[in-house]
């Protein structure tokens, strides 16, 4: 650690600015005798001289007798808090310079500032979270749609880390009981069936595969899905980017080309947040500034993870449009057709047979027609051949995702070593390498750096 755990430390807990309420919280084992060199209660009685879990009126006086502000200082005394520490927040009013000068007085005392997730990295090292929960902490802060925040909060929980335990503790079993035998070759120790340990291990990685499955989904839940509206000028774009945020957002009008630079925002569409991009008209241009819209809505098409195909059914395809088809034809696209509210000219069994598609979603911004039909197909995109249900259990970012890859591969080996009747010394070492990889997911095998680099990303007082 690039600190010493035995500091207390102290920073702002809200966000800087200016607002009704702002909290400095530190933690630490000095963090009671810190705050009461600066705090008079209005009974002027000393925090050390509280129970926990008390929320004390009083003042911060400056060393010049100064009053800074009145605050209300919270106590929670270890190990029931946050960090395991003791604790002590100052909800002060939530200016600059209060929580500047009360900040200053709290680092003049003996605290230091602390670097980002120092907070929730002692609450992970003092053991009151593991590391799939304490990351879960930052994903509950930055959720932006309610299944996004059940998916996190089955990690805080404790759900995600408990469904890893569950395939860990048999690994576990299987490695003991082959340790036994082999330092202990003279004891009695039960025989091991090759066979049903192979089956046993088989079950795991289907648990693994299952949790492997949900990646993508938990990863949307987590981003967002990273979707490009593209179409020609004038078929709806910017319309159906407002109908889908519920506001008016981007600038609409009956001129072609309106739109001349992406607009990217943030929708939650039925609990899927969608980080949705309205891309400039893809048509031939020789408008120099529209032209360079253009080529970014083509360079969208490749980023996007989804591509909400907009065609005006009232006309007939022209050839921006058989481009438009061209090019979102061997991505994951929708293709939605907009106007069905006017007599309907376009040639749906070109599209169709262009690209390979289930069914073309129908739709009016105008009269606000289809988004239901819309939805149910993003959100079958999303959780399309998730056998689990809880949001939960969703596996949610890149390290996860190669720690459960690596225990199945170390699981694969050891099933294909029992197969070919390698030395059991040799299996274990592949059982353990898997209990390990698993171990990684909630910090119980991981190294210091990765540690370290994990907090790192998080905000600072939290």
């Amino acid at each position: 650690m690039s600190k010493e755990i035995n500091d207390t430390i102290a920073a702002l807990a809200t966000p800087v600015g200016e607002g009704g309420i702002g909290i400095i919280r530190i933690s630490g084992e000095n963090a009671i005798a810190i705050v009461d060199e600066i705090f008079v209660a209005i009974n002027e009685r000393p925090l050390a001289d509280r129970h926990s879990y008390r929320a004390i009126y009083g003042k911060i006086i400056a060393a010049d007798e100064k009053i800074i502000d009145e605050v209300i200082c919270l106590l929670m005394r270890k190990p029931h808090s946050y960090t395991k520490e003791n604790v002590v927040e100052i909800q002060c009013h939530g200016g600059m310079m209060p929580l500047k000068n009360i900040l200053a007085l709290v680092l003049s005392h003996g605290a230091r500032l602390a670097e980002p997730g120092e907070f929730t990295k002692r609450a992970f090292l003092n053991g009151r979270l593991d590391l799939a929960q304490a990351q879960a902490v930052m994903d509950i802060i930055k959720a932006k749609t309610d299944a996004a925040l059940r998916a996190a909060n089955g990690h805080l929980s404790g759900y995600f880390s408990s469904h890893i335990g569950q395939i860990r503790e048999p690994l576990l079993e299987m490695i003991a009981h082959y340790e036994a035998i082999i330092d202990f070759p003279e004891e009695e120790v039960d025989a091991i069936d090759n066979i049903q340990v192979m089956e046993k291990i088989g079950e795991l990685r289907e648990k693994i595969k299952a949790m492997l499955s949900t990646a993508n989904t938990g990863r949307i839940l987590r981003d967002g899905l990273i979707t490009a509206i593209v179409g020609k000028p004038n078929v709806g774009k910017s319309s159906l980017l407002n109908l889908l945020l519920r506001t008016d957002r981007a600038i609409v009008t009956d001129v072609p080309g309106t739109t001349r630079d992406s607009i990217e925002e943030y929708a939650d569409i039925d609990g899927v947040p969608l980080r949705i991009i309205d891309t400039a008209g893809i048509r031939q241009t020789s408008d120099k500034v529209e032209k360079i819209g253009v080529d970014k809505a083509r360079l969208y098409i490749d980023k996007a993870d989804l591509i909400i195909a907009l065609f005006d059914g009232s006309k007939e395809l022209d050839d921006d449009d058989k481009e438009i088809i061209e090019l979102v034809k061997q991505k994951k696209a929708l293709i939605v057709i907009n106007k069905n509210d006017l007599p309907q000219t376009i040639d749906e069994s070109y599209i169709a047979g262009s690209c390979e598609l289930n069914s073309i979603i129908h739709i009016s911004t105008v009269k606000e027609q289809g988004l239901d039909e819309l939805t149910a197909a993003i959100k079958n995109i999303v959780y399309a051949g998730n056998a689990i249900g809880h949001e939960g259990e969703y596996v949610n970012n890149v390290r996860q995702i190669n720690a459960l890859k690596n225990a199945d591969a170390h699981l694969q080996d050891a099933i294909k070593g029992l197969d070919d009747e390698i030395p059991e010394d040799l299996v274990v070492i592949d059982l353990r390498s898997a209990w390990e990889k698993l171990g990684d997911i909630i910090g119980d095998t991981v190294n210091e750096d990765i540690i370290d680099e994990i907090f790192s990303r998080f905000c600072i007082g939290k």
